[in-house]
């Protein structure tokens, strides 16, 4: 096995999306050089959106309890808190670390010197199919427009969700899985996404595994208003999603 990369793992605070991503790439022994949680209106907005997008799924282990773990293995891992995750407040936390990477466990679109800093580029995982799905609320849209519904993972790029795909999978949706359902699965497979991206790192295969995403037919979709939601749940209940595998 090749050397395990060093990296800096940003999320917003105790975010599931970013809580599952941790629990999956620790598993593999990926442990961050240090962790940058932003504490804001905007984290705390949209950990309670997609605590509500899961409802009824199991949801893993908080980010604190996670590195408390790590440290009864006599494993540190330097945790801090921004107010948000631009340049001017991550940079002083990771200017000095020699990262090989930034991994992203959920975080607001982030642009500029941040994403220049480590070696290998800064790695996010989406809980949607790209070139197809970009944006937000994913697993709504793709039901909508009938995309197939599944995760990415990709490099981060100043556009959005539009940089060079690593792996992308489906999600099986079986009938009678409901709105949560998938949105829960495609979480749980962006973490995995993660986890297989990094082992992938650590074999030396990204460059046979990085490739352009293409282009898509759709537009960056934005939050699922309330009448998509409405169409979204109509046509889970009715069974006339057009991607089932049953």
């Amino acid at each position: 096995m090749g050397v395990k990369p060093s990296f800096a793992y940003l999320l917003l605070k105790e975010h599931p999306y970013g809580r599952e991503m941790l629990r999956q790439i620790l598993s593999e022994g990926f442990i961050p050089s240090i962790v940058i949680s932003e504490d804001s209106a905007i984290a705390d907005e949209e950990r309670e959106k997609f605590l509500k997008r899961i409802e009824g799924n199991p949801i893993a282990p908080t980010i604190e309890s996670q590195l408390a773990d790590l440290s009864t293995q006599g494993i540190g891992v330097p945790h801090v808190e921004v107010a948000i995750h631009n340049s001017e407040q991550v940079m002083p936390h990771i200017a000095d670390l020699p990262l090989d990477l930034i991994v992203f466990g959920g975080t607001r679109i982030i642009r500029g010197e941040i994403l220049d800093h480590p070696k290998e580029g800064v790695v996010n995982s989406h809980p949607g199919l790209l070139p197809d799905c970009r944006g937000s609320a994913s697993p709504a849209w793709s039901v909508y427009h009938d995309i197939p519904i599944g995760s990415s993972t990709h490099f981060c790029d100043n556009g959005i969700d539009t940089g060079d795909l690593l792996l992308r999978r489906e999600v099986p949706v079986k009938r009678g899985m409901t709105y949560e359902d998938l949105c829960y699965e495609t979480l749980v497979l962006a973490g995995v996404l993660m986890k297989e991206a990094l082992m992938g790192y650590e074999e030396g295969r990204w460059d046979e595994m990085r490739h352009p995403q293409g282009e898509s037919e759709h537009p960056t979709f934005r939050n699922a208003p309330e009448d998509v939601l409405q169409v979204v749940y109509e046509k889970l209940a009715e069974q006339k999603y057009a991607h089932y595998i049953d």
